[in-house]
């Protein structure tokens, strides 16, 4: 009876053995890859999956989306730069069958691919185009690294590079390049403003020759302008037009009295320095004053 028992207990333990080998549960996001006897059959999942013991293999492939960090890699720009980046990779496969069968391992093939490609596509860019155009290059990357997966039945779809690391004297040398270049479009700027401003100051300077009137206006309206702040001294300039009646004064004989004397009268008055009296004119007494 005892061995009766014991056999039993075996045959339990044989069938629960066979049991757990022949039953998988796959995932909704998971699919199986099915080998009898070596041969390929057809694709398993998700649920439950019955296998035949010691004749069916089954493969695990995810179907997700797999996020893959490419080491840091030292590359040479066209213009002989050298730059450290980095990048992230996000592929998926869309075939399970042809991912387990055509590589050995899509995950470090997928790995060394982005790696090769990132030196090989940036070492044709310039640092410039390194630096500014990332969005090219990461279609241009994305294009080639997907090209060379698809027959793994790998689907690369985002490519991004993260960071670039450069020198720091090569650092240096863009923020000098950076601010010339902010130095010259600011000189362009203002010497558009000086072309526009002479344009306009021409076209006023037109109009207020049509009319002289306006320039007295304008006069007075800057004096105004001037008058509203609290300036302790006011310098402006005197049209000559208004001061020229107060400068001259006629004499007696109806000669101004500003007038330098003529060289006829210089001579008859030896006692008068000729230099002198052509210089300063000598005051005539006005018929009116005492």
């Amino acid at each position: 009876m005892t061995e009766v028992v014991v056999i039993l207990s075996v045959v339990i333990i044989l069938l629960a053995m066979l049991a757990s080998s022949s039953i998988r549960v796959l995932r909704e996001y998971e699919r199986g890859v099915v080998f009898r006897l070596g041969r390929l059959i057809d694709l398993k999942g998700p649920g439950l999956v019955l296998l035949i013991p010691a004749i069916d293999r089954m493969e695990r492939v995810s179907l997700r989306t797999v996020t893959l960090r490419i080491p840091v890699q030292e590359v040479i720009t066209r213009d002989n730069v050298p730059a450290k980046v980095t990048a992230v990779t996000y592929f998926r496969v869309i075939d399970a069958d042809r991912a387990i069968v055509e590589v050995e391992d899509f995950l470090a093939a997928t790995s060394q691919i982005a790696q090769t490609t990132l030196r090989s596509i940036l070492g044709k860019a310039d640092l410039d185009a390194l630096l500014s155009e990332r969005e090219r290059l990461n279609e241009d990357l994305q294009k080639v690294i997907d090209q060379q997966t698809e027959p793994w039945g790998v689907k690369v779809t985002t490519v991004e590079i993260k960071d670039v690391e450069i020198p720091t004297n090569m650092q240096r040398a863009i923020a000098r390049q950076a601010e010339a270049e902010r130095e010259r479009r600011a000189k362009v700027i203002n010497a558009e403003a000086e072309f526009q401003a002479s344009a306009k100051l021409a076209e006023a300077a037109d109009v207020i020759s049509r009319n002289p009137t306006t320039l007295q206006l304008r006069y007075l309206q800057t004096l105004g302008e001037m008058g509203g702040d609290n300036n302790s001294t006011i310098v402006f300039p005197l049209p000559l037009d208004l001061v020229r009646p107060f400068l001259t004064t006629p004499t007696a004989n109806g000669q101004d009295e500003s007038r330098p004397a003529e060289p006829s009268q210089l001579e008859a008055r030896p006692d008068v320095d000729p230099m002198r009296a052509m210089a300063r004119p000598e005051p005539v007494a006005h018929p009116l004053r005492n």
